[in-house]
């Protein structure tokens, strides 16, 4: 597999929030602000490069029976070290994103990838997978968190914005305002990748009327949407 083709798939065409809907609770729950975001992709991604590489590394060895539970104890120990790291040099960042950095272990994100990816990959084709996902998944809360902070908010970062922090729309960093932002980037991401309707042949064979017709038509072009 192309290496480039392998990472960028995460960016938008198999992004793992907006294409394949994973990983909506810490989405919607750290994307208020654009730092906590980025505190979340950081470690989110952390955690999905380290546990693709081990999990490709051992996918001869661990029985199949049990991979689920093994997978999830691997997944454990990588964000317990990625959340001890955060509270000895990130405290701030530990405290706003408060109990979503540990519950990075259910995160959909990382056990789809091992189970869909790791598992039946080589290790480099596994980290490069991992890092993809995690710079998509970055993107995505950075992007959303962006435009509820400053709509939302009137700032950046924490930086005053002028005019927009007196009059900003302060239901984007509530709940409903996250939900209308998420459901926008899902529905622009869905026109970016839908592309122009393809044409196929369809020959009386595969024509439910074709008995009616007695094959006189003969083959056509339709348009069928993907």
């Amino acid at each position: 597999m192309n290496q480039l083709t392998n990472f960028t798939k995460g960016i938008i065409k198999e992004n793992p929030v907006l294409v394949l809907v994973l990983g909506t609770c810490p989405t919607l729950a750290t994307s208020t602000n654009v730092s906590s975001a980025l505190g979340m992709g950081a470690a989110t991604t952390a955690v999905l490069l380290c546990s693709n590489i081990v999990i490709s590394a051992l996918r001869k060895i661990i029985p199949d029976k049990v991979r689920i539970p093994c997978f999830i104890v691997l997944i454990a120990g990588f964000v317990t070290m990625v959340q001890m790291l955060v509270k000895a040099f990130v405290p701030e960042l530990d405290k706003s994103l408060g109990i979503y950095l540990p519950l990075i272990v259910v995160n959909c994100i990382l056990l789809g990838r091992a189970e869909m990816f790791a598992q039946k990959n080589k290790v480099l084709d596994s980290a490069v997978d991992g890092l993809g996902m995690g710079v998509g998944f970055t993107l995505t809360l950075v992007l959303m968190a962006t435009i509820r902070e400053v709509f939302g908010a009137g700032t950046w970062m924490g930086i005053e914005i002028p005019v927009l922090i007196d009059n900003h729309v302060s239901i984007l960093t509530m709940a409903p305002g996250g939900f209308f932002v998420f459901g926008l980037l899902i529905a622009i991401v869905n026109i970016i990748t839908r592309g122009k309707p393809k044409k196929r042949a369809l020959g009386c064979a595969a024509c439910p009327a074709a008995e009616m017709c007695g094959g006189e038509c003969g083959s056509e072009e339709v348009a069928a949407d993907d």
